[in-house]
């Protein structure tokens, strides 16, 4: 018992399985509870409380659920909002791609892990050393986020009557607030922060003059407009 501890304990890649639960349980619940705030808001948008807990437990990805309720809330049609959604959540795919080569799950269990590749597993298990760390940095960081995220859910759509007006809370900024500050230490590169900076202008400067959800799908074009740029600015400076 006490060498099975120890070999547990042990150092893999600079970095223990106690320190790897401790962080992928630290992120795991950190944005698992933003799941009240998304019961409150979905439930205050007029969803019901089924299709409020069908949407954690089968779409499971929080700016995708923010932006479908948000976009719902503000008069857009369920086709934009749903739209919308999607290709918040096509990012994930191209995290599956990179998840799926490191942690080199059995195919038995892809289809299941798969329903946890998203912002906050990616960010942990990419942080990992090793493979060993990374499946188990995965493992609980899926698993913690996606109970509490469930059970908050449920408790925010129960609650959101007796908190009233979830406009006045801002609990709706609570989820993309969360997202951001996952994300920002993500953007290493000036390519990476100029696609960023270019995505929130598109997206905050069209509020105000397209229909809701509309903004979102055209922020994915600040990509593409900068890898364009980027490629023409090295072509030029080669060209010289």
């Amino acid at each position: 018992m006490a060498d099975r501890t120890a070999l547990e304990e042990a150092d893999i890649g600079g970095k223990t399985d106690r320190a790897v639960v401790r962080d992928a349980l630290g992120v795991g619940v950190a944005v698992g509870l933003s799941g009240f705030a998304f019961g409150v808001t979905s439930a205050g948008s007029g969803l019901t409380l089924l299709q409020t807990c069908a949407l954690s437990l089968l779409v499971f990805t929080g700016a995708s659920q923010f932006a479908l309720v948000g976009a719902l809330a503000a008069g857009g049609s369920p086709f934009t909002a749903a739209a919308g959604a999607f290709f918040l959540g096509v990012r994930n795919a191209f995290y599956g791609l990179r998840l799926s080569q490191l942690l080199a799950l059995p195919r038995v269990v892809r289809p299941f892990a798969a329903q946890w590749v998203i912002d906050e597993t990616a960010a942990v298990t990419l942080a990992q050393p090793t493979r060993r760390a990374a499946r188990l940095g995965f493992v609980v960081t899926g698993l913690s986020l996606y109970i509490l995220w469930n059970l908050t859910t449920l408790l925010g759509a129960l609650g959101a009557e007796a908190i009233g007006d979830t406009d006045a809370w801002g609990l709706d900024a609570a989820g993309p607030a969360v997202f951001l500050a996952l994300l920002a230490p993500m953007l290493k590169t000036g390519t990476e922060r100029a696609v960023a900076g270019l995505a929130v202008l598109l997206g905050l400067g069209l509020l105000p003059l397209l229909p809701a959800g509309v903004p979102v799908l055209v922020a994915a074009l600040a990509a593409p407009l900068v890898l364009w740029a980027d490629g023409r600015r090295k072509v030029q400076g080669a060209a010289e």
